[in-house]
């Protein structure tokens, strides 16, 4: 599997990074490498000092695809969660500074979190779903996917133009304002539409 992620998908998070709105999506890959499994806890890198959390929208693939219509999108997925994209803030802003990619600080061991997933089926609208993420008990980014500048059936579209997604491969659709530092003993929960999704402990 592969693990695809959108960058610069929710207006807010771009003004928040004084980033460039984008022509078109944005997209890079995670490793399998990069997944946290088996409920464990995300271990903060000695090579970081500012690791922040990126929480998002995920779908899970569920057939194969390539050159999909935005209109048959909807075929190709039957699940959704919630993921948190862990960026090495401190190694990543030096490498955009050098024009150099990304990787080394969105790629990295353990830097995906994906939540259990839950059925498509369960909500009304893909294209209005509430979702938030506290820390520590305080709400720390609260958006909704009517907010993304391309929606979900848009991005998997554009995405299987130059990847062909199989089934079981994640796409990370973008992370909304509020992205921030965290550091030992934190914990995460995150919600999609008032529902905890998840808990998860930093290390």
């Amino acid at each position: 599997m592969k693990v695809i992620c959108v960058g610069r998908n929710y207006t807010d998070h771009i003004k928040e990074l004084e980033n460039q709105k984008p022509k078109s999506p944005v997209l890079f890959l995670k490793p399998d490498s990069s997944i946290i499994l088996n409920n464990r806890p995300f271990y903060i890198p000695d090579f970081s000092n500012e690791i922040h959390y990126e929480t998002e929208i995920i779908v899970k693939i569920s057939r194969i695809g390539k050159h999909i219509q935005t209109k048959f999108s909807h075929k190709y997925y039957d699940y959704i969660g919630l993921g948190i994209d862990f960026t090495a803030r401190d190694l990543q802003s030096d490498l955009k500074k050098n024009g150099l990619p990304w990787e080394k600080s969105k790629a990295f061991d353990g830097s995906c979190f994906i939540s259990p997933w839950v059925e498509k089926s369960s909500f009304m609208d893909i294209n209005n779903i509430n979702f938030m993420l506290k820390m520590n008990d305080s709400l720390v980014q609260n958006s909704n996917t009517s907010y993304m500048l391309w929606k979900v059936d848009e991005l998997i579209s554009y995405i299987s133009k130059y990847f062909t997604l199989k089934i079981g491969d994640v796409i990370f659709t973008g992370t909304p304002s509020g992205v921030g530092k965290v550091t030992a003993e934190d914990v995460l929960e995150g919600y999609i539409e008032n529902k905890k999704i998840f808990n998860l402990k930093i290390k």
